[in-house]
């Protein structure tokens, strides 16, 4: 029977080991603490259930329009499963934003990495020295736990022990899941061991991601009213419901009946079906 049984897949770990025996972050995965996930699931479950609710509650009243036992059971239950979907589907998805916003942070700590690295060779200072001077720059601009200053003390800490530099930067740069540190990390690399021009490869690195985010705020800027629409004409749906609901009941019990669940139902699908389109649509990468 072991010989059918399928190898599970190892998990990339949230944190990797130096050559210096310094834990490294790794950017590519984000692991939440078992606190954390139920925090984060309630919330969607307590959504979840009230959007459930709001649309099906009070399925199975009597002829007389009041509610029956099976009311408050079906009510129960088709709020539970609801809130217990969403939930299931807003982990994955917290997840995600919680690793986007952590890559972003980075690349634009990055970017003011290049900006010092850049400043202390144009004032004739060798790589090494660079590397240090950006430490002491960027500890005036960010907090001691924040992810680049934690990078270069990895880097500063493999250089003290006889490490290459551009090992350690391309170690960082894998772990980033950047595009833009993966580029420089590999010229720098052949550029550092072959006698290139380190000055003006950073300087180049410098001004290609400064135009790239340049060109990622003006589509920004241009998508954030798009953006705003949509979540507009998600929650838009849910507050007619709430509305329809609490200024006339009557008219509300129609949503209780057989081609009420029917129509209920192909409108959520349809919505829900929409707002993922109309995600992969704004979601815009350079």
């Amino acid at each position: 029977m072991g010989l059918f049984k399928k190898k599970k897949k190892d998990l990339e770990p949230q944190y990797y080991t130096s050559a210096t025996n310094i834990r490294t972050y790794n950017y590519n995965v984000y692991y939440m603490r078992p606190l954390e996930k139920i925090l984060y699931f309630l919330l969607a479950f307590a959504v979840g259930a009230a959007v459930g609710y709001l649309f099906y509650g009070g399925i199975g009243k009597d002829e007389y329009g009041d509610p029956t036992k099976l009311t408050w059971i079906l009510n129960i239950v088709i709020s539970s499963i609801a809130g217990i979907i969403a939930g299931v589907m807003f982990l994955p998805m917290r997840t995600e934003q919680i690793i986007n916003k952590k890559r972003n942070e980075l690349k634009y700590q990055f970017r003011e990495l290049l900006d010092a690295l850049s400043t202390s060779l144009g004032s004739g200072k060798n790589v090494m020295d660079s590397f240090k001077a950006a430490y002491d720059d960027l500890c005036i601009i960010y907090s001691e736990d924040s992810s680049i200053i934690n990078e270069l003390k990895v880097i500063l800490d493999g250089m003290a022990n006889n490490i290459d530099i551009e090992k350690s930067l391309t170690d960082f740069a894998l772990r980033s899941g950047i595009e833009d540190i993966e580029s420089f990390a590999n010229v720098f690399e052949t550029c550092y061991r072959k006698g290139g021009n380190i000055k003006d490869v950073i300087k180049n690195t410098q001004q290609i991601i400064n135009e790239k985010m340049e060109v990622e705020m003006e589509i920004q800027t241009i998508v954030t009213s798009s953006l705003n629409e949509q979540n507009i004409m998600t929650v838009l749906p849910i507050v007619l419901i709430a509305i329809i609901k609490m200024m006339s009941p009557d008219f509300s019990n129609n949503f209780a009946t057989g081609a009420g669940i029917i129509s209920t139902t192909i409108a959520v699908i349809s919505f829900v079906v929409a707002h993922y389109v109309g995600k992969a649509i704004l979601e815009i990468k350079i």
